[in-house]
């Protein structure tokens, strides 16, 4: 099987969290003598955890360095850094604004402070960014929608709205407001679903929140007739393989759905989640698709054109991006 150096070929990810994706490097300058040790023990979760909830446990502890402009700007440049290592051209950033007020940061001043953190590291790196804000399951009515007045007072940079969370512990119904606003201002808006519990949430959250993307989705072939209709309606699944096995959302890698998916016609990309808490980057999830499927650069170029498709960026770069995919992923480059 001819290895492909995937480092210098252009990708595209949709699916990541800004706040759990710092470097060791990024951390320790926030925790002054911190050790790799001490890093991974507080910062990277389990190879296998016990379950969703298990694994945010970790993101709360990352989350609780960002409290200040200093740190959001920190971790803006950090993360950028890294998409540029694996080769992205254009990437979606998801952050909880809500989350980073605890030293007295406004909620304007934390989306203001990433979205010109995010537009200079982009023009220092190459790489092209949006930033889509998220609303947790665990949030209130309220919470929600300050999330989607926050997108839409910023938009511009901030492309669209999410939910994430654990969805097996709380129910939808405090956040559909919010997405039914959202839609009626035009706002694009994913949704994590289908990871933590099954097809039926899936199903739910895509039946009541209207998304154009589902965050995960790794459950949706537990019902035959969900795939097919998320197949005609072109709903893009952001997968991200090594959570889900992390989370326990698939079982195990080799049996992971998403070469099925992409093989019966259904949007599919390729994505880390939380770099630091999953110990992953972009081109390492590819080399995995590599290994343990076989992959060529036919199927990589094609996860790649439907999440550039797929995601919340103007026309023109869509077109700009998926022609830079094409001419670098073509037989004679590989």
């Amino acid at each position: 099987m001819r290895r492909l150096d995937f480092a210098f070929l252009p990708k595209v990810e949709l699916h990541l969290h800004l706040d759990c994706s710092l470097s060791y490097q990024a951390v320790s300058r926030l925790r002054p003598g911190l050790s790799q040790e001490q890093y991974r023990r507080d910062f990277v979760a389990p190879a296998r955890c016990d379950s969703l909830a298990h694994y945010l446990e970790a993101p709360r502890r990352m989350v609780a360095l960002l409290q200040t402009p200093a740190a959001l700007t920190l971790a803006v440049e950090d993360v950028l850094a890294q998409l540029a290592r694996d080769g992205v051209i254009y990437a979606e950033l998801r952050f909880a604004p809500l989350l980073h007020l605890e030293e007295g940061m406004t909620p304007e001043a934390a989306v203001g402070t990433v979205a010109e953190a995010m537009q200079r590291a982009a023009l220092r790196t190459g790489v092209e960014a949006r930033l889509l804000l998220c609303t947790l399951r665990h949030f209130s009515a309220g919470q929600s929608l300050a999330t989607l007045r926050l997108a839409q007072q910023f938009r511009g940079p901030v492309a669209g709205l999410d939910i994430a969370g654990d969805e097996a512990g709380f129910a939808l119904d405090p956040h559909v407001e919010a997405f039914v606003e959202a839609a009626r201002l035009g706002l694009p808006a994913t949704a994590h679903a289908g990871e933590a519990a099954g097809a039926a949430s899936l199903r739910e959250t895509w039946r009541r929140l209207r998304p154009q993307r589902i965050g995960h989705g790794v459950r949706c072939e537990e019902d035959a007739a969900l795939v097919e209709e998320m197949r005609a309606a072109q709903l893009h699944l952001e997968m991200c393989p090594t959570s889900n096995v992390q989370t326990r959302a698939c079982p195990d890698f080799a049996v992971h759905p998403l070469p099925r998916l992409l093989a019966s016609g259904l949007s599919v990309g390729i994505n880390t989640d939380c770099r630091a808490i999953s110990d992953t980057e972009l081109n390492r999830e590819y080399e995995l698709l590599r290994r343990q499927f076989g992959w060529s650069g036919q199927e990589f170029l094609a996860c790649n054109l439907h999440a550039i498709e797929a995601s919340f960026a103007e026309t023109q770069v869509k077109q700009t991006v998926a022609e830079r995919l094409r001419e670098a992923w073509t037989p004679a480059s590989l």
